[in-house]
């Protein structure tokens, strides 16, 4: 049965007036299947106008044990059914604020802008933390996103939340406030050169011995080096500062 709070994830503000180009939209579902067979990234288009999924990769991180046929014909039902309660009020709060946010842009930009959170997914017993990427993918004239693209992958946090507003080519971010319902600008954390040879030695599966040697300094240096990037980065360990860096393109 579908439940009656699915509407309320296609905020008014954002309403799509006329019908879209669907011609244009199938190109937009080829290219997210090819970019989702060769990435192995769990990708989803949104479609504001109809207010339902266009394409669900078959890639089994965001299903939940279902088949991408089915969440794609469950739509945002498949949210309100695996997602814990509280967070699904969470989520709802998140995509008005998130379209608050981006009716404010000029259209020219909207198509650079990417919100982030962290959100649990429930399949019986098993609870995993995702993180969600959503970016605008076709706009209509008026401004108003027809289209969008999501892109799920594990989150490198402990808990949901976590909501931010990263635009292509800018310094600064937005983190949303969710005590005080509002977004705060903040600066992308910059790195240097050892903290950059430090992620993509790791990357490459070098041991802190290893990187010592390849950068010609000592154990301790790079040790202490490492320390302070995670609390740069604040995380919790080298993993988690990959992913960082890769998710906010720091490298």
């Amino acid at each position: 049965m579908r439940d009656k709070r699915v509407n309320d994830f296609f905020y008014s503000g954002n309403a799509v007036h006329g019908e879209p180009d669907y011609g244009l939209a199938e190109n937009f579902v080829r290219t997210a299947d090819a970019f989702a067979n060769t990435t192995y990234q769990s990708v989803c288009i949104i479609d504001y106008f109809r207010k339902n999924f266009l394409y669900v990769s078959p890639n089994p991180l965001f299903l939940c044990g279902m088949s991408a046929d089915a969440v794609k014909s469950e739509g945002y039902q498949f949210y309100i059914d695996h997602v814990p309660a509280d967070e699904v009020d969470m989520l709802l709060e998140i995509n008005k604020a998130g379209f608050s946010f981006i009716n404010d842009v000029p259209l020219e930009e909207k198509l650079k802008y990417t919100i982030s959170y962290d959100f649990h997914l429930v399949n019986g017993r098993e609870k995993i933390l995702i993180n969600h990427k959503l970016t605008a993918l076709a706009c209509q004239p008026d401004g108003s996103v027809w289209l969008g693209l999501s892109v799920v992958s594990l989150s490198t946090h402990s808990n949901p939340g976590h909501i931010t507003m990263h635009c292509r080519g800018k310094s600064e971010y937005w983190e949303y406030d969710s005590d005080f319902h509002r977004w705060e600008k903040r600066t992308t954390p910059m790195l240097n050169e050892t903290e950059k040879e430090i992620l993509t030695l790791s990357m490459q599966g070098l041991t802190i011995t290893d990187i010592a040697e390849r950068i010609h300094r000592a154990v301790d240096s790079v040790k202490s080096a490492r320390r302070r990037l995670f609390e740069k980065l604040e995380v919790n360990n080298i993993s988690e500062a990959i992913s960082y860096a890769t998710n906010y393109k720091l490298l």
